[in-house]
């Protein structure tokens, strides 16, 4: 099981992003490993605005819809007592400038048991996950 995060999908969409190469080849990695990914609504929210913004909102749209016609990917939401457990974490890592995206993202994957997270953020290894790929900061 691997959670997916922001910079995963929009580092395989785009480019230019610096990220663009390590992030196609990890998703090609994942897919032959069979592996069952998850999301939450906040992280397409997030993926889906910065897409729109950065390669045109048809383009994000078309993005959004293959995602949430996918097989694979489980799209986890948050209810109240998950958000307010977030804005718990948002306070004790206020001093870091960890996104509440990111602490909901924290709250889902201890609750379904999810360690690892496809990401290019280092506050989820803050948070006590395993980052995949790895990288060096």
């Amino acid at each position: 099981m691997i959670y997916i995060d922001t910079g995963a999908f929009i580092a395989r969409h785009l480019k230019r992003d610096q990220y663009n190469e390590t992030a196609v080849t990890g998703w090609k990695n994942l897919q032959t490993k069979n592996e069952r990914y998850f999301t939450s609504n906040f992280v397409l929210d997030e993926t889906f605005t910065l897409l729109g913004s950065r390669a045109g909102y048809k383009f994000a749209s078309q993005r959004a819809r293959n995602i949430y016609l996918s097989d694979t990917i489980t799209i986890l939401r948050p209810d109240r007592e998950a958000e307010i457990k977030a804005l718990d974490l948002f306070e004790k890592y206020s001093n870091l400038e960890v996104s509440y995206t990111d602490c909901i993202s924290f709250v889902l994957m201890s609750r379904n048991r999810i360690d690892r997270v496809f990401s290019f953020d280092k506050h989820f290894e803050i948070a006590g996950f395993t980052i995949f790929p790895q990288l060096k900061y």
